[in-house]
């Protein structure tokens, strides 16, 4: 089933996301899924840079920072839940 949201909560989920660099937390907090949020700030970078000018190295290196900060965020929280399972990672 496919959801529609509004540009207001869609512009809200993007800034939380920008803010906090954490896709995961701001998805628990609209109850999204962190796909979802990494989308919504990919399509916005993507809309604010379709004059077709590429990124500049420094905004595409600080995407790159949040994308690895947040893999490394929930491949530490997978790892955890593992642990409690008692299923060595």
């Amino acid at each position: 089933m496919s959801q529609t949201y509004s540009a207001e909560f869609k512009q809200q989920v993007v800034q939380e996301a920008q803010d906090t660099h954490n896709a995961t937390l701001v998805a628990r907090r609209h109850q999204i899924s962190p796909s979802m949020v990494r989308r919504l700030v990919r399509e916005t970078v993507k809309a604010r840079h379709q004059d077709n000018s590429p990124m500049t190295l420094g905004d595409e290196n600080e995407r790159l920072k949040k994308l690895l900060g947040e893999r490394d965020l929930e491949i530490a929280m997978l790892q955890d839940l593992l642990r409690k399972k008692g299923i060595r990672p």
